[in-house]
């Protein structure tokens, strides 16, 4: 028979586990995803409190489409149009690194008109992905003007990159080499008219959102990220800048001919998602001060891409590349074995890094702060899963 003290220290126990119990049940827990659109191709596990997220568990790979291994099984060349998938909304960007990387194994000098021009196609696919992401960002927070005015200026870019490329969204434009073709004509004059009226759109984005009260209340303050907690977790990008390090990747690693772009490096020290969400404002409005450069110093006549063997191949070696997408650094390692397939391809996205951020910056905060936290990291979910 038990005594009266072996009682007392089971009741105890029992007492304890009932506490642990009731404080479980307090607990909800919350699937975000993987539906689009909200969340994206994209899952996160969270459990609240109340009002209160107290966990989150990120949960990519939905739309994983193996496309490092893909690249094992064509030739340099081959893998551009596959490699522009993850990022149908920046597939100059995407590809472009890629080309860097390839340009550099293989000893590839690409002419001077061919790094203006692709240059400018970045910059110009930059404006298209960016005005993506703040239409979905005012739909996320009810401003549904703010989700039509970027949806509709978006296509004057696509525009410009239809006359240029061809194709509307997925361009395959930057190879190896250089790009795919020339500037056609009167394409100057057309690209200026569309950059002078986007920057009468920027000041109205500007006073009918960024300005608007509500919009403030509900990002000032709310998911502050600090400088050094923003450098630990590796982040990149807007994200990076919005904590207050100015750091782009045209700037510090200058690629082609952005060393002799004169820019600045857009950067704010709240690191809270109103920062988040206006530095990509203001990386809009740089945009447009060296799209006007590259126009202006292009030269007018000469080569856009250096001609390759049908099936090219380089020396057995290794090279990493990376430019400033519209996500931040975006970079591949390249491994060749003299052969014209890569032995080994691997993609470093700024969006995987951009999501590591994403439970520190929830736990805390109220649920209704979740929207407003999450896209302001710029994160774009088929790109982390690639």
């Amino acid at each position: 028979m038990a005594s009266l003290e072996e009682k007392i220290e089971e009741t105890r126990k029992l007492g304890l586990q009932v506490v642990r119990e009731t404080e479980e049940d307090r607990l909800m827990t919350l699937s975000v995803g993987p539906q689009h659109p909200g969340s994206g191709h994209f899952r996160f596990t969270v459990k609240v409190d109340g009002d209160y997220i107290v966990y989150c568990d990120p949960d990519p790979g939905y739309v994983h489409r193996g496309e490092e291994k893909m690249c094992e099984y064509r030739n340099v060349i081959q893998n551009i149009p596959h490699l522009e998938r993850p990022v149908i909304h920046d597939s100059t960007n995407v590809t472009y690194s890629y080309s860097l990387a390839v340009e550099e194994l293989m000893g590839i000098e690409v002419p001077r008109r061919g790094q203006f021009i692709r240059a400018l196609a970045s910059e110009m696919n930059r404006q298209v992905y960016t005005l993506y992401w703040l239409a979905i960002y005012g739909i996320f927070l009810g401003h549904s003007t703010m989700f039509m005015w970027p949806a509709g200026d978006r296509e004057l870019f696509i525009d410009l990159l239809e006359r240029l490329t061809g194709a509307r969204v997925t361009h395959a434009y930057n190879i190896p080499g250089g790009v795919r073709n020339d500037m056609p004509d009167n394409f100057k004059a057309k690209c200026l008219e569309h950059i002078n009226y986007f920057e009468k759109r920027l000041k109205e984005y500007e006073d009918i959102f960024y300005n608007m009260p509500l919009f403030r209340q509900r990002t000032e303050g709310v998911g502050v990220l600090s400088k050094e907690d923003a450098i630990k977790l590796g982040v990149t990008g807007s994200v990076l800048r919005a904590s207050g390090v100015p750091y782009d990747i045209r700037k510090v690693e200058p690629y082609d001919i952005y060393n002799e772009i004169d820019f600045k490096v857009q950067y704010m020290k709240t690191g809270d998602s109103f920062a988040r969400s206006y530095v990509p404002f203001l990386d809009m409005k740089e945009s447009c001060h060296i799209m006007r450069q590259l126009l202006d110093k292009m030269p007018s006549s000469g080569d856009v891409r250096t001609k390759l063997q049908p099936n090219p191949k380089g020396p057995p070696g290794e090279a990493y590349r990376r430019v400033e997408s519209g996500r931040g650094a975006l970079g591949y390692y390249i491994v060749s074995d003299g052969t014209p397939k890569p032995y080994r391809v691997k993609i470093s996205v700024g969006s995987f890094r951009n999501m590591l951020a994403l439970p520190f910056l929830l736990v805390g905060n109220k649920l209704a702060d979740m929207p407003s936290i999450y896209w302001s990291l710029n994160y774009w979910p088929v790109e982390a899963d690639r």
